[in-house]
C-alpha cells in the first residue's frame, strides 16, 4: 500500500512540475496576460480542472512555496549558533534561499531566469510579489530582532530585512538584464548581501568582490 501511495505522490509531483515549467515557458513566449489556463493544461496534456487541483490561479504557479521559503529562513535564524554574528548569518541565509529554489521539485533551474524576468516585468505579478513581500517581511524582521535583541531593535531589524530583500532582488535583476549567466546573477546577489553587511564602503562597492564576512580572503 505504501509503495502505491508513494507512486501516486511522485506522479503528482511530476504533473505539478510539468505544469509550472509549461506555464513559465508560455508566459515567457506569449506574455502572462495572453496565456490561458487551458493552454497551460493542454501543453501538459491534462485538463484545466487538473490544473486547478494544484493551483488556485495562474499567479500561484510562480509563487509556489513562497511561504515555505520564509519559514526556512526564520528556522535558520532560530537554530543559528549562539555566537554566530549577523555578518555571517545574512550571507548564509542568502545561500539557503538560493538552495531552496534549486531544491524545488517544481522548476528546472534553467527556467529560473525566465521566472525572475516575469516577476519583475508583468504588472500583475509585480503586484502579487509586493503583496507577499509586505506580508512576509515583518515576520522575518521580528525573527531577526528576537535573534539579536541586544544588537537590533525592531525598526533596525526591519531595515536590515528590507535591505536584504531589496538589494539582492534588484542586483539580481540588473545582472539578468545585462545578460549575465545564472552563476553571475547569484554572485551579484551575494555581493549585494556583502554591501548590506559592510555598508556603503567605496572599497566594497568598487571591488566587485563577493567575500563572505568572517572568512579569510
Amino acid at each position: 500500500m505504501s509503495a502505491e501511495v508513494g507512486l501516486r505522490e511522485r506522479k503528482k509531483l511530476r504533473t505539478r512540475r510539468a505544469l509550472v515549467e509549461a506555464a513559465i515557458r508560455l508566459f515567457d513566449e506569449k506574455g502572462f496576460e495572453r496565456t490561458t489556463v487551458d493552454e497551460i493544461a493542454a501543453a501538459v496534456e491534462v485538463s484545466a480542472r487538473t490544473f486547478f487541483t494544484y493551483f488556485g490561479s495562474k499567479e500561484d504557479v510562480l509563487f509556489l512555496q513562497a511561504e515555505d521559503r520564509v519559514e526556512r529562513l526564520i528556522e535558520a535564524l532560530t537554530d543559528r549558533r549562539p555566537d554566530e554574528p549577523l555578518g555571517e548569518v545574512l550571507p548564509r541565509l542568502f545561500d539557503l534561499l538560493v538552495q531552496g529554489f534549486a531544491d524545488d521539485d517544481e522548476l528546472d533551474i534553467a527556467l529560473s531566469s525566465a521566472r525572475a524576468r516575469l516577476l519583475f516585468s508583468e504588472p500583475a505579478l509585480r503586484a502579487r510579489g509586493m503583496s507577499l513581500m509586505f506580508d512576509q517581511q515583518p515576520r522575518f524582521a521580528e525573527a531577526l530582532h528576537q535573534a539579536y535583541p541586544d544588537q537590533l531593535d525592531l525598526i533596525s531589524a526591519a531595515a536590515v530585512v528590507g535591505g536584504f530583500w531589496g538589494a539582492t532582488g534588484v542586483a539580481g535583476l540588473v545582472a539578468q538584464g545585462r545578460g549575465d549567466s545564472p552563476e553571475e546573477i547569484l554572485a551579484a546577489g551575494r555581493r549585494a548581501v556583502e554591501v548590506i553587511v559592510r555598508g556603503v564602503d567605496p572599497a566594497v562597492l568598487g571591488s566587485g568582490s563577493v567575500d563572505v564576512p568572517g572568512e579569510a580572503p
